[in-house]
């Protein structure tokens, strides 16, 4: 089994920062893509970042400039640093990984069980 555990999250003033981690363990062969969705109450989960295991990322228009997306292929972690925040980034923010468990495996999705983000005006 795998597990992506999410941490950073918590209350910030506007115009704060966070940085949130995503670790994912288990049996795990190859990491492909990993990305960070968020979901606010009442509203469809979206894709904020998303980063390949070569390091290309891509951003949702309404992150770019404020969030950075990264990660530790050696550490099977990804990171999400987010700058300049504002009361819309209330969310609850989920790791999302492409994991192959095997050389022969195929892309399996998990997810992490998320971690809130709580932007204070």
């Amino acid at each position: 089994q795998v597990q992506l555990v999410e941490s950073g999250g918590g209350l910030v003033q506007a115009g704060g920062s966070l940085r949130l981690s995503c670790a994912a363990s288990g049996s795990i062969f190859r990491i492909n893509a990993m990305a960070w969705y968020r979901q606010a109450p009442g509203k469809q989960r979206e894709l904020v970042a998303s980063i390949t295991s070569g390091g290309s990322t891509t951003y949702a228009d309404s992150v770019k400039g404020r969030f950075t997306i990264s990660r530790d292929n050696a550490r099977n972690t990804a990171y999400l640093q987010v700058n300049s925040l504002k009361p819309v980034d209330t969310a609850v923010y989920y790791c999302n990984a492409e994991v192959i468990k095997s050389f022969w495996g195929s892309t399996i999705s998990y997810w992490g069980q998320g971690t809130q983000v709580t932007v204070s005006s």
